[in-house]
């Protein structure tokens, strides 16, 4: 039931520039995450931006600025260890002097318990909010699927720290079923926004809730629970 959750991503424009913060621990898919963002909204007509804000993993701006090649998007960068809530600055001030409808911005990978770096997450959230005055912005939970109960704990942390609005779950091409997305729904209300269900750019999906429950319970070979 998988395929069915493959559909176009569109997002609900309010004013521009519509900026997607896109936030969550290392390993979970964040950089290829902002490129199938970025390759969805290009199909669907909008222009993009696409800010790399994570100055501290080695490659991570390379990563993102090979990606933003291929796909015909700016990438906005800077020199690794540069202070990221600059650059997220930057990269806002660009979307708006260029009228681009959408800026993607992905930032370091940072635990939850790691008190400085989160404190840095809420100067970037604090930059866009005051930037993109008249915008609409989002912060995204990027959250691997085969993450147990840690997955709760790190969806907590972040939610108190930047207002969490969504969360994509990566990583449900393999054996993974991502319940967790479950438990942070029940506890927090945040709704699962995004699935990720493949490495191509076209493998990202709206979240489709009956077809994920129908992943989830259903055996596919004898539609048996």
């Amino acid at each position: 039931m998988i395929e069915r959750l493959n559909a176009p991503i569109e997002p609900e424009l309010h004013q521009k520039p519509h900026v997607m913060i896109l936030v969550g621990v290392n390993g979970t898919g964040k950089t290829t995450t902002a490129a199938k963002l970025a390759f969805a909204q290009t199909r669907a007509g909008l222009g993009v931006i696409l800010a790399a804000a994570d100055t501290y993993r080695a490659g991570a701006q390379e990563q993102l600025s090979i990606w933003g090649e291929r796909l015909g998007v700016d990438v906005i960068s800077a020199e690794p260890g540069s202070d990221p809530g600059a650059l997220v600055y930057n990269a806002c001030q660009a979307a708006h002097a260029r009228n681009t409808d959408v800026a993607i911005i992905d930032t370091s990978g940072r635990m939850h318990t790691e008190h400085n770096l989160i404190a840095e997450l809420q100067k970037i959230y604090r930059v866009v909010r005051k930037v993109i005055d008249g915008g609409s912005h989002e912060v995204l939970l990027v959250l691997d699927a085969t993450t147990g109960q840690n997955g709760l704990a790190q969806a907590k942390a972040f939610a108190e720290a930047v207002n969490l609005d969504g969360v994509i779950l990566t990583k449900l091409d393999g054996s993974a079923k991502g319940g967790v997305g479950f438990a942070i729904v029940d506890s927090l209300g945040i709704p699962v926004r995004y699935v990720g269900i493949g490495e191509s750019l076209e493998d990202l999906a709206v979240f489709n809730p009956l077809a994920f429950v129908d992943a989830l319970l259903f055996d596919p070979a004898t539609r048996a629970i």
